[in-house]
């Protein structure tokens, strides 16, 4: 411990959380949805300008959808999707063989029924304010961002990171909230814009050595804290501080090219101005059109001649010869002209200018996304590209959705310390496949292109392969093709061989790809008659789910017998429910288990089935929310069939686990031997309980807001 150290004030938390962009306030979220301790800080004394990341993939909206229940809401999802404008075709723009600029071809912006959600583009702003009001909400109150603090210096004690109880990680702050901290540059523009973030190496100096600190006789202590930690996240940004400190180097390269950003109301006689579109013009570059909320319209434009500072070298492949880039000189005025250039010879004038920048193409990725799995990246700290397919925020949120479950099992004793390295496993080939689509993406997409028919410009962008990448590139942007392979969370036994899409199927259930998110289909209440979607009884609150597929008990009666086998082995102290669950916690607090017959509703009913599928409490209620059938002619909805979605058969039945984050984690048959496998499986990675012994529910206790509160093992 240093001087200043042993000066000032400590404390303890189990996860703090450098960074409160939306991959941070993401893993906020759940562990507050969990009931875990954590900080988060930021060093931005103001919230988000407007700008910055726009894009909501499907799989984000259904992960949005998965905090929110019919007694809470993250307030993400519906304000999104009501503010939003809503993305729904894509329209490619390119030369004739007279170097005419006109439209080649259309396409949906998202690929019909891949998600129940479809791409919609509103600002980071309000995304971000939406995380507050959630991290509030599940919190009670008590969690928030800290701002501004700004991290000083990273201690891992490595003799204490195998032990699971210990605050192995020390993090020096300072609360810069009584200094005159200016607001970030923004170059001499009246607008606001982003120019200061997007380029290395200028983040370094708003970073103070920590020995500075110990000789400068002006140091208020009462400014700085101490906060010893079991975990810590480092969503901090491209030129995260945390990852500095752990000494990781990311690896990737840099280009040349450099494109400017404008948001702005577009004066135009532009035909699609309303629909995302690729422009491709025949030597002054390209642009991407983003329809926003209010009217705003995003341009992503080529800068095709961009000043240098001569006295620099950028230091970067490709781009040596001529500089950094004078920031300085990008001035909305300057990509406004490009982008007239570009559309020639459509009219393009522009109001209300609300936020511009200018970046350089380049991909990079960190080769590690831990240390000691203790202290984690994510998000732009990990993985940096291109903006074209809206993948950014996105993927940055879809890091910690991984890691966040994972970070609450482990710190509530629930779960071993291994599981932590799934992360990296599981989101490192992600964020290699983001490198590898943007890539390729990206220099299509600046490239000069090819006009067909034509005996001068032979060479350039075949404008039918950037079709062709930009379509297929569409599964993997949506989000919901991610594929996590064999681990302590992914049990990929009994399954097929991997399809050429990389999915593993069980045989009892031909249609769910192990290893993948949960596709939702409608099942029915066997108590009220509601429809609903699944993955809405699936939610994200930390509990795994299994789902028992009974088949068709109306049918098939010795099906209904199997449950009631099923009934004796749930009885039992040994089983995988009351093994995990703490001792006077809720039966269902760490492993949910829903039963969805294949009978119609009308034809059993729900004291048919044996006591697991309709247990009482503490007090006696009845849990009505157990037991659904999954086929039935519904009143409002029509028919649903899930056996067919899933590909079960209605008398061989099958059963799932499902991961807190949503993907199948395991497929076995429905019978005595699937549950001792599932008993396997949660073996391999959970702590008994037994000897957790949590105070007795207090019968005249009044718990209405139960479902509000954490749901994890209580």
């Amino acid at each position: 411990m240093t001087k200043i150290e042993s000066k000032i004030k400590h404390s303890n938390t189990d996860v703090l959380i450098i960074g409160a962009g939306p991959s941070g306030l993401m893993a906020a979220t759940w562990l507050a949805r969990t009931g875990v301790p954590f900080r988060i800080i930021d060093k931005r004394s103001n919230k988000i300008f407007s700008g910055q990341a726009d894009g909501l993939q499907s799989r984000t909206l259904e992960v949005f959808q998965s905090f929110s229940g019919s007694t809470f809401d993250m307030r993400g999802l519906d304000s999104a999707w009501k503010m939003a404008n809503h993305m729904n075709e894509f329209c490619f723009w390119s030369p004739d063989e007279t170097g005419k600029l006109v439209r080649s071809s259309r396409i949906p912006d998202s690929i019909p029924g891949i998600s129940r959600f479809q791409q919609i583009v509103i600002h980071q702003g309000y995304i971000e304010k939406w995380f507050d009001e959630t991290i509030k909400t599940f919190s009670d109150g008590k969690s928030k961002v800290e701002r501004p603090f700004l991290p000083i210096s990273l201690d891992i004690d490595e003799s204490k990171v195998e032990d699971k109880d210990a605050y192995a990680v020390k993090v020096l702050v300072k609360d810069l909230s009584k200094d005159a901290v200016a607001d970030p540059e923004q170059f001499n523009s009246n607008v606001a814009n982003g120019l200061y973030r997007q380029f290395e190496g200028d983040q370094d100096k708003f970073y103070t050595n920590i020995a500075d600190i110990e000789n400068d006789p002006n140091v208020k202590l009462d400014d700085y804290e101490v906060i010893n930690c079991k975990y810590v996240l480092g969503a901090d940004g491209a030129h995260s501080w945390v990852r500095k400190q752990l000494g990781i180097e990311v690896e990737g390269e840099s280009t040349d090219f450099v494109w400017g950003v404008l948001d702005s109301v577009p004066i135009t006689d532009f035909p699609d101005i309303r629909h995302r579109c690729a422009i491709h013009s025949v030597d002054s570059g390209s642009v991407m059109i983003i329809p926003r909320e209010n009217d705003l319209v995003r341009l992503y434009i080529q800068l095709k001649e961009v000043p240098r500072d001569p006295s620099t070298t950028s230091g970067t492949s490709g781009a040596n010869s001529k500089g950094r880039i004078d920031r300085s000189k990008i001035t909305p005025e300057l990509i406004l002209k490009n982008a007239q250039d570009i559309l020639k010879p459509f009219k393009f004038e522009i109001e209300d200018i609300e936020w511009f920048t200018g970046y350089q193409i380049g991909q990079r990725v960190s080769p590690k996304f831990d240390k000691f799995n203790r202290v984690f990246i994510s998000g732009d700290a990990c993985h940096t590209h291109s903006p074209k397919a809206g993948q950014g925020m996105n993927v940055s949120m879809m890091d910690t959705f991984n890691l966040g479950f994972k970070l609450a099992l482990v710190c509530k004793g629930l779960a071993k310390f291994d599981i932590l390295k799934t992360y990296e496993s599981e989101r490192i080939q992600v964020a290699r496949e983001l490198i590898a689509f943007d890539h390729k993406l990206s220099r299509l997409f600046s490239g000069k292109p090819m006009i067909p028919n034509s005996t001068v410009i032979q060479e350039g962008v075949d404008m039918d392969e950037f079709h062709r990448v930009f379509q297929k590139g569409g599964e993997f942007a949506s989000g919901t093709t991610v594929n996590y392979g064999e681990s302590s969370l992914i049990d990929l036994s009994a399954t097929s061989p991997v399809d050429e899409d990389g999915r593993s199927f069980s045989l009892v259930a031909t249609n769910i790809p192990v290893g993948r998110r949960l596709e939702t289909t409608l099942i029915e209440s066997q108590a009220d008659g509601r429809v609903i979607h699944i993955v809405d009884r699936t939610l994200s609150d930390g509990r795994f789910r299994v789902l028992i597929f009974s088949g068709d008990v109306h049918t098939h009666p010795s099906n209904l017998k199997i449950l009631d086998e099923f009934n004796t082995f749930f009885e039992s102290n040994k089983h995988f429910g009351k093994k995990f669950t703490p001792v006077n916690a809720f039966d269902n607090s760490v492993i949910d288990v829903i039963t969805i017959h294949g009978s119609r509703r009308h034809d059993v009913e729900l004291f048919d089935f044996p006591e697991f599928t309709r247990p009482v409490d503490y007090k006696n209620r009845l849990d009505y929310w157990r037991l659904y059938t999954g086929v039935d002619t519904t009143y409002h909805q029509g028919d649903i069939d899930a056996y067919e979605a899933y590909g079960i058969d209605k008398k061989e039945g099958a059963i799932i686990v499902v991961r807190p984050d949503g993907y199948v984690a395991k497929v076995t048959g429905f019978n005595i031997r699937g549950l001792e496998d599932i008993d396997k499986y949660f073996n391999k990675f959970l702590i008994p309980q037994t000897t957790n012994v949590l105070t007795p529910k207090d019968k005249s206790s009044n718990d209405r807001d139960r479902f509000v509160k954490p749901l994890l093992a209580v």
